[in-house]
C-alpha cells in the first residue's frame, strides 16, 4: 500500500483526488482547509518535513483560494503536495506555526499577501508588508500590477520591550554601513552578553511573485535570476526546471552537465567569499585577502564561459544559452585545478591561526534540535545535524552522474559552519574536474515546446546557501498564472535569532556572517 493509500484509509473524510503531476511530485486535493490532522500523521509517522507553505488565488476559476503544504518523505523521489480549498467568503486556514515553527513566517506571509487568515497563529502580525500598506492583498487576481495606492500611515511596529535593570536595546538599521541591502536587528543586552534579538526584514519588497503573472515565460526567466544576486545561477535553473516538467521536455546530456557546472561554480565562489568574510570579522584579514584573489580566478572564469561574472543571462528554457568551444573547457579544467591547489593553501592559513579558531569555537551555537524545529536548510543545517541536500535527496541536472559527500556535523556554532564551506568547496572542486571530463558532444539545449495551460510542476535546487524552491502554474499562450519562490534565507533567518543569544554583541557580525542570509532572497 502506497502512502496516498495509507492516508485514504485514515483519512477517508478528509482527502479527495490524487494526480502525479510529474516524476517529482504528487499532489492531493483535500475536502477542506485544515489540514492539522494529516500533517501531523506525515510527521508523527512517517518523518515527513513541511518543505513549504504557499497560496494561490483561484477564486475567479472555481470560488476558492488554495493552500499548498509541500512535504518531504525521507528516501521518497517525489514531494507530496496537499492543495486545501479555502472558501472565497470564508478566507480563514486553522495556523500549523504552534505545532511546527517552521512555517511561522510562511503563514504570515499568507496572511499578508492574500488576506487569509492563519487562525491560531501565536503572532499573527504582519511579517512582509509594513506600516505603510492599507488593508490591500497584492497576491490576489484582483489587484492590479501597476495599480497606485493612495498614502496611508497605519499603527508603528512596536518591537518588545526591554525589562529589567540595566537592560538595553540595541537598534541595528535597517539601513547599514555597507552596500547590504536593509534589515532591522533590534538587539536586548545585559551589558555585553545579548538576550534576545528581534529581527524584521521586507524592507525591499520587490514584488517579484506578482510581477510573474501573466509575463511570458522566456522573459521570466530573467525575473527568477535577479531574484538574489548572488545565486542567479541556482534560481534561474530552479524556475527553469519547473517549466521543463511542466511541459514534459527532454533536456539533451550536455546541457545538464553544464548547468551541473554552472551551479558548482556559484557553490565554489560564494563559498570562498564566506571563508574570507568570516576571517575579518575576527580580525584575521591576511585570509580574506588570499580568498579575495582565489575568488576573483572563480568569477573570472564565469565571465570566460558565460559573460557574466555572476552566471546571469545563461540558464535558459531547455538547457543553456551558448555551447563552449574547447578552449573554453579546456580553460575550465586548468583553472579548477588551480583552484583546488590554492585553496588548500588558503584552509591551511586559516586553520594554522590558533586565535581565529578561539573566535569560532562555540560561538553563535544552533543546537540540533533547534535546527530541526525551525526547518533550517543548506550550511547552517548541515552544520547542526540537518542532514539535508536537494542534490542528492533530489537528484537533478547531471548529479546521478557523480558521486560526492554531503557534510553534517552536530556542534552548530560558527567553526562548524566554516567547515561545512571548506568541504563543500572541496566536494564541489572533485564534482567540477569530473564533469569537465564528461562534456559529451551534442545538443546543448532541447527545442521549444509550448506548455500546456494548467500545468504546474515543482521545481528544487540546492543553491550554496541551501534549499531553492520553485512552482509554477501555466496559463495560456506559455505565460505563467502563478510562480511560488522561497529562498532558503526564508527558512534560516530565525535561526540567527536563536545562535546569538548569549553571545557577546562583538560577536554578531560573525555569527551572522557564518549564515550570510540574503535580504534580496528573503524579500523577493
Amino acid at each position: 500500500m502506497d502512502l496516498f493509500q495509507e492516508l485514504q484509509a485514515k483519512f477517508p473524510d478528509l482527502i479527495g483526488a490524487v494526480e502525479a503531476a510529474s516524476a517529482e511530485q504528487v499532489s492531493i486535493g483535500l475536502a477542506g482547509p485544515d489540514v492539522r490532522p494529516i500533517a501531523e500523521c506525515l510527521r508523527a509517522e512517517y518523518a515527513c518535513r513541511l518543505v513549504t507553505v504557499f497560496a494561490e488565488d483561484r477564486t475567479l476559476t472555481d470560488g476558492f483560494f488554495y493552500n499548498h503544504y509541500v512535504f518531504e518523505r525521507p528516501g521518497a523521489p517525489s514531494y507530496l503536495i496537499l492543495e486545501a480549498p479555502i472558501p472565497a467568503d470564508k478566507p480563514r486556514f486553522p495556523s500549523l506555526a504552534a505545532e511546527l515553527p517552521s512555517v511561522n513566517w510562511q503563514e504570515r506571509e499568507i496572511q499578508d499577501w492574500f488576506g487569509l487568515e492563519a487562525v491560531g497563529h501565536p503572532n499573527p502580525r504582519p511579517v512582509a508588508l509594513h506600516d505603510n500598506w492599507p488593508e490591500v492583498f497584492p497576491l490576489r487576481k484582483g489587484f492590479p500590477l501597476r495599480h497606485v495606492l493612495p498614502p496611508f500611515e497605519g499603527e508603528r511596529h512596536v518591537y518588545r520591550p526591554t525589562l529589567g535593570e540595566g537592560v538595553f536595546q540595541i537598534p541595528v538599521g535597517p539601513v547599514h554601513a555597507g552596500i547590504i541591502e536593509p534589515g532591522h536587528f533590534n538587539f536586548a543586552v545585559a551589558g555585553e552578553p545579548i538576550l534576545y534579538l528581534q529581527l524584521r526584514m521586507f524592507y525591499t519588497h520587490k514584488g517579484t511573485e506578482k510581477l510573474f503573472e501573466d509575463i511570458p515565460i522566456r522573459r521570466a526567466v530573467f525575473l527568477a535570476e535577479s531574484i538574489s544576486g548572488d545565486s542567479s545561477f541556482s534560481h534561474g535553473t530552479a524556475f527553469c526546471q519547473a517549466i521543463e516538467r511542466a511541459a514534459g521536455m527532454e533536456i539533451p546530456v550536455r546541457a545538464l552537465v553544464m548547468r551541473t557546472i554552472l551551479l558548482e561554480l556559484e557553490r565554489v565562489y560564494n563559498h570562498i567569499a564566506d571563508i574570507g568574510a568570516i576571517s575579518t570579522d575576527v580580525g584575521f584579514v591576511v585570509a580574506n585577502a588570499h580568498a579575495g584573489r582565489l575568488r576573483e580566478m572563480v568569477v573570472r572564469l564565469n565571465e570566460a564561459l558565460t559573460g557574466s561574472r555572476l552566471l546571469r543571462g545563461m540558464v535558459c528554457v531547455g538547457g543553456v544559452r551558448r555551447n563552449w568551444s574547447i578552449e573554453q573547457s579546456d580553460l575550465l579544467r586548468d583553472t579548477i585545478k588551480g583552484v583546488e591547489r590554492e585553496f588548500d593553501n588558503l584552509v591551511a592559513l586559516v586553520q594554522s591561526s590558533d586565535s581565529t579558531r578561539d573566535r569560532l569555537e562555540r560561538t553563535g551555537i544552533l543546537r540540533p534540535e533547534t535546527a530541526q524545529a525551525l526547518g533550517i536548510v543548506g550550511v547552517g543545517g548541515r552544520a547542526s545535524g540537518v542532514d539535508l541536500d536537494v542534490r542528492r535527496d533530489h537528484p537533478y541536472a547531471a548529479y546521478p552522474r557523480y558521486s560526492f559527500r554531503v557534510p553534517v556535523y552536530q556542534a552548530g556554532d560558527v567553526l562548524h559552519r566554516l567547515q561545512v564551506r571548506i568541504d563543500e568547496v572541496k566536494e564541489s572542486i572533485a564534482i567540477l574536474l569530473a564533469a569537465a571530463n564528461d562534456l559529451a558532444e551534442g545538443a546543448w539545449c532541447a527545442p521549444p515546446a509550448p506548455v500546456p495551460p494548467g500545468r504546474c510542476a515543482l521545481s528544487a535546487v540546492e543553491g550554496w546557501r541551501g534549499e531553492i524552491i520553485h512552482w509554477v502554474r501555466i496559463a495560456p499562450s506559455n505565460r505563467l498564472e502563478r510562480c511560488k519562490i522561497k529562498d532558503p534565507s526564508v527558512n534560516n533567518w530565525p535561526a540567527l535569532v536563536e545562535a546569538v543569544q548569549g553571545n557577546i554583541i562583538a560577536d554578531f557580525p560573525v555569527i551572522n556572517k557564518s549564515f550570510n542570509l540574503s535580504y534580496s532572497g528573503t524579500d523577493r
